[in-house]
């Protein structure tokens, strides 16, 4: 399927800069957006739901006709204290895209779709897809293996496929992608457009400490683990941001939920145990999200001649 034309404006590359926990902000995508890609941010980056509107009011404010669009992430689920009032206000902002997580809610999407709104949510299966499907999505997110944060377990050949097969509606591929040939790679899978979150933490745009910048280039995929250890749901993090706090990655490798050692040593996840997808390995410096996205696509050209060859 094509991408839709709310997402599509100004798009000088399918790809949209995922919505990271603790690193996505205003100044970032208000960057991602106008280097001519879809920047994105969770609600809850924002303390509160005041603040949420300032960033909107912010985000408003600096983008112009020519940028590329933007969204807002919503955790749908009964944990999430604020789902109402962000909601609320996302809908009388009129966000023009919406990214669910942990629940796909059919007034969720009926309320963003009523003023226009796009809603894409994240799923790891062809059972989340369905259930995606069900309740009225106009795109899936499709995690699959070597994804950072909360990640897919999934070989993305084999899950894309399936999930073509259920849904004709526009599809992103997630994991392990940081280059344009890696676009070019999706969208031959079938993706309409590429997901990616690590290689944008490498920016000097992202408000991130300087060694998890640090660690992202000099990691590799084999430093990216994946474990339920930390959130209780699987996630990637850099081994060497745990050994950095003393704590033994082989323990929470092995871990099917939860363990207390973060909360004894005052350590949060995401804050002071830092997260990538595999796809680290391909991240050699830190630019500004501009000149990185120029890469891309200088890349990703060359990637698609080559597949246009004879």
């Amino acid at each position: 399927m094509a991408i839709p034309e709310l997402l599509g404006r100004n798009l000088k590359l399918p790809v949209v800069v995922a919505p990271m926990f603790l690193v996505s902000d205003p100044g970032l995508t208000i960057a991602a957006c106008k280097a001519g890609v879809i920047g994105t941010f969770p609600s809850l980056n924002a303390r509160s739901a005041a603040e949420y509107e300032g960033w909107l009011n912010r985000i408003d404010a600096a983008l112009g006709p020519d940028d590329a669009g933007y969204g807002v992430n919503l955790i749908v689920s009964k944990q999430n204290a604020r789902l109402a009032e962000d909601l609320a206000i996302t809908v009388r902002r009129r966000v023009p895209l919406v990214i669910t997580s942990f629940g796909a809610d059919r007034d969720v999407v009926a309320a963003v779709q009523g003023y226009g709104g796009i809603v894409l949510h994240d799923v790891a299966s062809v059972r989340h897809a369905e259930i995606a499907a069900a309740a009225g999505v106009d795109g899936l997110i499709v995690l699959t293996t070597g994804a950072g944060g909360h990640t897919g377990w999934l070989n993305p050949f084999a899950v894309m496929n399936e999930v073509r097969a259920v849904f004709d509606g526009t599809i992103l591929l997630a994991g392990g992608m940081a280059t344009g040939r890696d676009v070019a790679a999706a969208q031959m899978m079938g993706a309409d457009l590429a997901y990616m979150g690590t290689r944008f933490i490498a920016t000097r745009e992202a408000a991130v400490d300087a060694g998890y910048h640090r660690l992202l280039v000099e990691s590799r995929a084999m430093d990216v683990m994946a474990t339920r250890g930390i959130s209780g749901t699987p996630a990637n993090f850099l081994t060497t941001s745990l050994l950095a706090h003393g704590l033994d990655p082989t323990v929470f490798a092995a871990a099917t939920a939860p363990l207390p050692e973060l909360a004894e040593r005052g350590l949060k996840p995401w804050k002071d145990i830092w997260s990538a997808g595999q796809g680290v390995g391909s991240i050699a410096d830190v630019p500004m999200m501009g000149e990185l996205v120029e890469r891309m696509i200088a890349d990703h050209a060359g990637a698609r001649a080559v597949l246009n060859r004879p």
